[in-house]
């Protein structure tokens, strides 16, 4: 077999928030098909990064009080310690906040002017008032203008497919501060893909690179119409690389962010003294592209289009899979099924989510249940019940003996698991992973079927057929063994511990084809625990924990609270209950106001509890309020205190103010509805 060269990607995790396991479902089937890949003698490499600029960065890391490559470092660490968790390994996980990106950024910008393919004009786009900043389209939520479907992004509907600009949304909200946000212009650059029309239109039809639901969604949808601009810069304030030609301007994130697929790539050559043209700029390297259907408009029409354009590999192929879904419906935060991967960690197996999410991925768009019921039963009968089953029943009885010298007869069994290798690995190179493991599962089940039959347990009462006994154990655990290999790109850990088990590492797919005789096996550890109902509900639980104090955290941050008033005006010492219900806070109108001239600081105030009652209130507020202004706003007063004599008169009650004094001082009034007389509680 011709040994390939391979580069191989997943859609590059945004670094403002945790990994959590519907993003699982993507890295997860990539790490499976890179593995399949090594593990046939392919030179496979899988390249990743964290996608660091745009507004979300900017916004949070203000909010935080730090700078963005402080935000972007410390995610870049949880992103890591994620993927680590659940056996994901990259060849090179870098930054689009690198040097390596803003230089391939660059050449690749450089090659868009030399083609003509870039113009200016004037944008209308939506713009924060609040944060200062225009809105890219995830920031902008609101009405589909097609199909009316609410609570759709600024760029295409998830209901109906279509695509357009935040400003055409009906009723557009910001998600950075829920506010709605006006429309405002800006020159913005623009790169002209309908130029590469006719190329686009053959590569995505010619049938080898996309899904076909994919290529006709394209056709369908865009290219039998002329193909819009891409909006490719941003004015600042914004973080991101200043496009060196157009000072001011930035390229928009979606520009430079799988412009990293390549920057990530240079970083490993350059670590390792690998040529880097060997990888993007040779005919004979196969580039493979992982990514979820909500982001297929970018990397099957504008992406195909840059790489053509500054002479860089085209996709082979462009693995496009649908989204998570658990028990029938989308992740919720408030049944605790929207679960971060640090969270699912700190409760299961990663190589139960690993198995269960290839049990359910095909080569489609559709999307994937995780139906918690069915992970319980079909993790605990599939891989405790069937396959580590074989090893359990059978190590613990040649644990003295080791394997037979020569194999045994059995029936045909290890030569008809190895007739399945090419149905297998063809099962996996289409990414048809539900595929493979019923095909592994059918084998799980002649191999469960001949233990049952020959009964090693009862065997080992015989001392007469202890070579019998040893023979039917070496049988049982190379048809495990055998197994476990089609396993391994899912299962990593599992093939490992059998290495260790049987003292012969599993290192490549031609191990299926030749049994192992005559070696030692080690004392039985258990390879794998089922799941117990209790670990998932802790699971979920902790879910809602974390999205409790994720919305509590979002809140201080979102309104940037300061501890300033609180430290320079501590509180008070406690009061029971009986001491705060003696304070009669009642609403008041302020019906007449005047100045004291004898006073610097002092308003006399009028206020009508409601009805013939009055109280006459001086209050040290004349620094902040002109006196014609409160007549007739609502305040709250304290009207049971005890009247104060002043030389100016007497004070029945006082008014209820924030503020450390002077001209911050920040009257207290009711909600709209409040009614003077009414108390307060």
């Amino acid at each position: 077999m011709t040994q390939r060269r391979i580069l191989v990607t997943a859609a590059l995790p945004y670094a403002n928030g945790d990994i959590h396991i519907g993003h699982l479902v993507e890295y997860i089937q990539t790490d499976i098909w890179v593995r399949f890949q090594k593990l046939r003698g392919h030179n496979c490499r899988f390249f990743c990064a964290d996608d660091t600029h745009g507004t979300a960065i900017m916004i949070r890391a203000k909010q935080e009080g730090r700078s963005e490559e402080a935000l972007i470092a410390d995610v870049r660490e949880k992103h890591i310690a994620d993927f680590t968790g659940f056996n994901i390994e990259f060849d090179n996980y870098g930054s689009t906040n690198s040097d390596q990106n803003r230089k391939i950024c660059h050449e690749i910008w450089a090659a868009l002017r030399e083609a003509g393919l870039v113009h200016e004009k004037e944008v209308t786009q939506l713009f924060d008032v609040q944060e200062n900043t225009f809105l890219a389209d995830r920031f902008v939520k609101g009405t589909c203008p097609k199909c009316k479907a609410t609570d759709q992004y600024g760029d295409n509907c998830d209901k109906c497919g279509s695509t357009y600009t935040p400003a055409d949304l009906i009723d557009p909200v910001s998600t950075l501060s829920n506010s709605t946000p006006e429309i405002r212009t800006a020159d913005h650059l623009f790169v002209r893909i309908e130029d590469l029309h006719e190329f686009l239109d053959e590569w995505t039809q010619s049938g080898k690179h996309l899904q076909s639901e994919v290529a006709n969604y394209l056709k369908g949808h865009f290219l039998g119409d002329p193909l819009r601009d891409w909006d490719i810069s941003r004015p600042a304030p914004y973080f991101g690389f200043e496009i060196p030609d157009s000072p001011g301007n930035y390229w928009y994130v979606w520009f430079d962010a799988p412009i990293g697929y390549i920057a990530s790539t240079l970083e490993w050559c350059e670590k390792n003294g690998e040529d880097f043209d060997q990888w993007w700029k040779n005919a004979d390297t196969e580039v493979h592209h992982f990514i979820g259907k909500d982001i297929t408009y970018f990397h099957t029409l504008f992406w195909p289009a840059m790489l053509k354009t500054a002479g860089f590999n085209l996709p082979e192929k462009v693995h496009i899979h649908g989204f998570l879904t658990v028990d029938g419906e989308k992740m919720a935060k408030t049944k605790g099924t929207f679960v971060k991967a640090a969270t699912y960690l700190n409760h299961l197996d990663p190589a139960c989510l690993r198995y269960y999410y290839a049990s359910k991925l095909g080569p489609r768009l559709d999307d994937l249940d995780l139906n918690l019921d069915e992970f319980i039963q079909k993790v605990n009968s599939d891989l405790v019940g069937k396959v580590v089953n074989l090893a359990s029943r059978s190590a613990k009885f040649v644990a003295k003996t080791g394997l037979s010298d020569s194999y045994p007869e059995d029936g045909g069994l290890f030569e008809y698991a190895a007739s399945r290798s090419e149905t297998i690995a063809a099962a996996y190179e289409n990414c048809d992973y539900n595929g493979a493991m019923r095909e592994i599962l059918a084998l799980a089940d002649r191999a469960n079927k001949y233990v049952e039959d020959q009964k090693p347990w009862e065997l080992r009462k015989d001392e007469s057929r202890q070579q019998d006994l040893q023979d039917i154990c070496t049988i049982s655990l190379n048809l495990f063994r055998q197994i476990v290999i089609y396993l391994t790109p899912v299962l990593p850990k599992l093939s490992e511990q059998t290495g260790d088990l049987l003292n012969d590492p599993i290192t490549n797919w031609d191990q299926v084809q030749s049994p192992l005789t005559g070696t030692a096996v080690n004392k039985f550890q258990h390879l794998f625990k089922r799941i117990e109902e209790k670990q998932v509900q802790a699971m979920t639980d902790e879910a809602k924990e974390d999205v409790a104090a994720a919305e509590s955290e979002a809140a201080a941050s979102q309104w940037n609270d300061s501890s300033d008033a609180l430290e320079q005006e501590p509180m008070s010492d406690e009061c029971t209950i009986d001491d705060f219900v003696k304070v009669d806070l009642r609403v008041a109108r302020i019906v007449e106001a005047n100045s004291v001239p004898e006073a610097n600081k002092l308003l006399q105030l009028t206020l009508s509890l409601g009805g013939d009652e009055r109280r006459n209130v001086f209050a040290g507020i004349k620094s902040a309020y002109n006196p014609e202004e409160l007549v007739g706003r609502l305040v709250i007063c304290c009207a049971n205190l005890k009247p104060r004599k002043m030389r100016f008169g007497t004070s029945e009650g006082m008014v209820l103010a924030s503020g450390p004094g002077g001209k911050d001082v920040f009257l207290l009034s009711p909600d709209e509805g409040a009614v003077p007389g009414q108390r307060v509680h």
